[in-house]
């Protein structure tokens, strides 16, 4: 069994346990479809800001 041969500092504890509290990445509804699609990226039909920027295999 791995036995740690230095104390972590709690400074470092800390840093170790940073992404344990992140939360959900923020989220933005397309207004022209309704659709919802993380902030300032394209929807997944393609919709950015209400406009049409992608074709999609459905087009």
């Amino acid at each position: 069994m791995a036995v740690q041969q230095n104390k972590k500092s709690p400074s470092k504890r800390g840093m170790h346990r940073a992404h344990d509290f992140l939360t959900s990445p923020a989220t933005a509804i397309e207004p022209s479809t309704g659709e919802t699609h993380l902030r300032h990226h394209i929807s997944p039909t393609g919709f950015y800001r209400g406009k049409k920027v992608v074709k999609t295999k459905g087009d």
